[in-house]
């Protein structure tokens, strides 16, 4: 029974992982930060006047201190959407 039980849970597991792969849209090979569109709570890292230094931390919807990584070229097509120059690594 217990066999049984564990065999029937990895089965559903296999077709659920499976399903969801395939409902993936493809990845885009190039990424740019976009500021002022990003939700309160929802930035993807530190603000660009240093307010804070993490994730999830914006305070303020559409702000254009907060940014997040948008599909490359894709920033500008968003209203108040800016793109975040990045700084090249030394």
């Amino acid at each position: 029974m217990k066999t049984t039980l564990a065999s029937t849970c990895a089965t559903l597991v296999a077709i659920g992982l499976a399903h969801s792969a395939n409902a993936v849209p493809d990845q885009p090979s190039a990424w740019e930060k976009c500021a002022g569109i990003a939700k309160a709570g929802n930035n993807d890292c530190a603000a660009l006047d240093g307010k804070h230094g993490c994730a999830a931390m914006a305070s303020d919807d559409a702000s254009l201190n907060e940014w997040v990584y948008v599909p490359q070229g894709s920033c500008e097509k968003i209203v108040g959407g800016v793109v975040v120059a990045v700084k090249p690594a030394k």
